[in-house]
């Protein structure tokens, strides 16, 4: 039987997260705008429900393992010039839009959204509300630093409908905070998570990164130990990404020592027996919710979904995109901004789209997609079902996929069942391993690491 220590040398590699399939570094530059229009119009000749997330690019300060798309600023104003477009961009979808869809999931993601001021954020939610149906079980999520929060940020979260935030932490110790540039003691997070449970924001996210430098198993299991104090119904812990030819602030962190992969692994071993020992259910591949949380129990009756904001419980949604960089995926259709600000502000300014990049799914696209998403919620395939939805016999057609997993089963990481296999809880560690044999263009890809590594 292959080791833990033989899996982790053999299966630490490059590949994609899958919030999308394929990812966005196949998506093609647009050369006739006019397509989008006329997709977005077929797209909404019916009501259909709606996930917006609205993207505030700007950040006070760089954290140095970031692989966001941000702007790092402190200039007065800036959020003022670029609140004014967004408005635009959201008014101007708005009539491209079947006027009874309806919102079923709203979320702010950065940059940092709460870099903006509470009565930035007040106007925020009311010119959402002016244009948007809002379901009355509408979940609305935002991303939020600690460090620079008041209590009338929360405030003014609470006023604006905002039931769930995700608060950044990424690691407590003093030594890790200071080699990735971002100072936060825990008592500052103490402080926003009272004040968000004392405004009524009852759905508290936590997220935590591992791999950073000088993090260890032991360190981190004490960070672990002391944000577990602040009662979170999810945990979101993503291993960090290294991928300093494409954001190259990540070469700041070179000069520190990091865990290898070896390391890592004895990490998320930790944290999963950590945690699901705590009460919570280990969702995916990076997130655990509390049992009984609606993450918990999707995941359980098989409704639990995955997109461009990770694991979600909203099915069948149009996800529209508002700001620079954000990506929209509309029917089988993605598309993406600009991700230059002037650029940005250029295009709304001419009342034009700010897609720039674009991708429309083939058949064998949605096929795979599915697949994807079904292995990475489910951690199972049933082939007849694949078969049933989509009129093929599903073990032809992925007969490579079915040939490169033969050495997965080998290697303990998946079961064969009766009418498909199933993931074992080793192999929930080498989930995006797993899913690259049903990706059509993972073989090519892999060669130009353009990707984090799994492990």
């Amino acid at each position: 039987m292959i080791t833990n220590r033989e899996l982790v040398t053999k299966y630490s590699r490059q590949a994609p997260r899958y919030t999308s399939y394929p990812s966005a570094l196949h998506f093609r530059e647009i050369t006739d705008p006019s397509r989008q229009l006329q997709h977005i119009a077929d797209n909404n000749t019916s009501p259909r429900p709606l996930s917006i997330y609205i993207h505030i690019p700007f950040c006070a300060s760089l954290c140095w393992y970031c692989g966001c798309t941000k702007v790092i600023t402190r200039e007065p104003g800036q959020s003022r010039i670029y609140l004014d477009r967004l408005f635009a961009e959201m008014a101007s979808m708005r009539e491209k839009l079947h006027p009874d869809s309806y919102v079923v999931q709203l979320h702010f993601g950065g940059g940092t959204p709460t870099y903006l001021t509470p009565d930035e954020l007040r106007e925020v939610g009311t010119r959402l509300k002016s244009l948007f149906h809002f379901d009355d079980s509408m979940e609305f999520a935002v991303e939020v630093d600690p460090r620079r929060l008041t209590e009338d940020h929360v405030a003014a979260l609470a006023e604006i409908g905002c039931n769930r935030v995700s608060i950044g932490v990424q690691d407590i110790r003093d030594d890790v905070q200071e080699a990735i540039n971002r100072i936060q003691p825990m008592s500052v997070n103490e402080t926003v998570v009272r004040w968000f449970r004392n405004a009524g924001i009852r759905h508290i996210n936590i997220d935590l990164i591992y791999g950073l430098p000088l993090q260890s198993r032991q360190s981190f299991e004490s960070t672990l130990a002391s944000v577990k104090t602040l009662d979170p119904d999810r945990f979101a812990i993503f291993h960090y990404a290294h991928v300093p030819w494409m954001m190259p602030s990540q070469k700041l962190l070179d000069r520190y020592p990091m865990p290898d992969a070896h390391e890592k692994f004895a990490m998320l071993e930790m944290m999963i027996e950590n945690l699901t020992g705590s009460g919570y259910t280990f969702i995916g591949m990076d997130h655990f919710a509390k049992t009984g949380d609606e993450l918990s129990v999707a995941r359980e009756n098989g409704t639990l979904q995955r997109n461009f904001q990770g694991y979600s419980t909203r099915a069948d949604t149009d996800i529209y995109g508002f700001g620079m960089s954000s990506i929209s995926q509309i029917g089988n259709g993605y598309l993406q901004s600009v991700k230059d600000l002037d650029a940005y502000y250029e295009r709304i300014d001419a009342n034009e789209l700010p897609y720039t990049r674009e991708y429309l799914l083939s058949r064998d696209d949605l096929i795979r997609r599915n697949t994807i998403v079904r292995l990475m919620c489910d951690l199972e395939l049933d082939f007849a079902s694949i078969g049933e939805k989509w009129g093929i016999d599903a073990e032809t057609y992925f007969e490579n996929a079915l040939t490169q997993l033969e050495e997965m089963v080998s290697d303990g990481l998946v079961a064969w069942t009766a009418g498909g296999f199933r993931v074992t809880k080793t192999g929930r560690m080498f989930l995006r391993n797993i899913a690259t044999c049903f990706d059509a263009y993972f073989s090519a890809s892999e060669k130009s690491q353009r990707y984090s590594k799994t492990v």
